[in-house]
């Protein structure tokens, strides 16, 4: 199974914010779309992707500015992609590897779509799934 399965079945959507909003407006998209991460964009170009996580390791260090403070200043600027074609199975080892939950997808320098490590184990508990229902199949000489 390859990357552009499950963007498929999911869709696109992808939620973007500017370096420049503060991370209380940051907050307010993510509960408003009940999402765990936004990738950050400025003029079209990925540049950062600021998630739940980075909010909280936010906090703990500041607690009274963190709200008025820009994203940029606490996003995750070195930020792992992987593109359509990719194997989920390698995908899943990636995001273990680097303890990453979300995965923005780009097509060449366009921004495709974004899995998280919840869409990457759902496909394979379908995928597993599949298997099971075809091995039984087979055993019982359907």
């Amino acid at each position: 199974m390859k990357v552009k399965d499950i963007l498929r079945k999911k869709g696109s959507t992808v939620r973007c914010i500017s370096p420049r909003k503060t991370i209380k407006e940051a907050i307010h998209m993510l509960v408003e779309f009940n999402i765990g991460c936004l990738l950050v964009t400025e003029n079209e170009n990925t540049v950062g992707i600021i998630s739940e996580r980075d909010i909280l390791r936010a906090c703990n260090t500041d607690m009274t500015t963190v709200a008025t403070a820009p994203v940029e200043s606490y996003m995750t600027k070195d930020v792992i992609i992987g593109t359509p074609d990719d194997d989920i199975d390698a995908v899943m080892a990636v995001m273990t590897e680097k303890k990453i939950r979300h995965l923005p997808i780009l097509d060449g320098q366009k921004i495709v779509g974004l899995i998280s490590i919840g869409d990457v184990v759902k496909s394979q508990l379908h995928e597993s799934e599949h298997h099971v229902h075809y091995l039984r199949d087979y055993i019982m000489g359907a």
